[in-house]
């Protein structure tokens, strides 16, 4: 018993131990300070920052990244059932889909540009596509894969087709359909950060990271990233923690 309660500590170790290489490094200089502030400058800097202006940063950011990943959802989860459940359908796509999966996001930019301008719709937007890509992707895996018994099973009982689609085919790809959305949310919050740095915006963690490098404020900018990685970490926790709760049943 005490060993499992000692094993709920282990990250902790790899946390410590990062902090403390921090610590040596700006304490013996190995570092620029300018460069390298110290974890106590950096951790203040978010502390405080996430009272004013990075807490602000950070929220936009969250707002973005969460839009982008419901739209992607909505479309990418439907058109997944609906091509994984037809084999041939999907073959006939999989170079398409897999030449826009494959394509960097960064390079939609000025497309999206062109279709939207600047603002928090093309940000939106091309995070969207990415993640919609990536979605897409593991639903028609997660369809295509669905255990044969349960399909036969289903339409011995006179399951209708549509039926046989969503009640079992969409159950049945639940577990692959959450490794896309961890992988979509998260792919969606890098797209957002680099369109808040270049794509003209006055605000959210990409931004915020930018400005603090133009004006040499390290502490500042060491804060915004560790709030990204904090960020995305969430998230991804967050839907790891939705899947255990409904989808409990995987792989039995």
């Amino acid at each position: 018993m005490n060993t499992k309660r000692l094993e709920v500590f282990l990250p902790l170790i790899g946390v410590a131990g990062l902090v403390a290489i921090w610590s040596g490094a700006t304490f013996l200089k190995l570092v620029d300070p300018v460069l390298l502030p110290s974890p106590a400058s950096t951790f203040d800097a978010f502390w405080k920052g996430m009272d004013g202006r990075l807490g602000f940063d950070f929220a936009k950011t969250v707002y973005r990244t969460a839009m982008a990943t419901v739209i992607a959802a909505v479309i990418a989860i439907p058109l997944g059932i609906v091509l994984g459940a037809s084999e041939r359908v999907y073959r006939s796509l999989e170079f398409v889909i897999d030449f826009f999966r494959s394509t960097p996001a960064s390079a939609m930019f000025p497309l999206f540009l062109v279709l939207f301008g600047v603002g928090d719709e093309t940000k939106i937007s091309v995070a969207a596509f990415g993640a919609i890509l990536v979605i897409l992707f593991n639903v028609a895996y997660g369809v295509m894969n669905a255990r044969k018994t349960r399909l036969l099973a289903a339409k011995v009982m006179g399951a209708s087709r549509l039926r046989v689609l969503f009640d079992v085919m969409l159950l049945e790809s639940l577990p692959q359909t959450f490794v896309g959305l961890r992988n979509g949310v998260s792919l969606a919050l890098v797209i957002i950060v680099v369109a808040e740095m270049f794509i003209g915006s006055q605000d959210g963690l990409g931004h915020s990271v930018f400005e603090a490098q133009q004006l040499f404020d390290m502490p500042r900018m060491y804060a915004a990233i560790f709030a990204a990685g904090a960020l995305g970490y969430g998230l991804n926790l967050l839907f790891l923690l939705i899947e255990r709760r409904f989808v409990h049943w995987s792989g039995k």
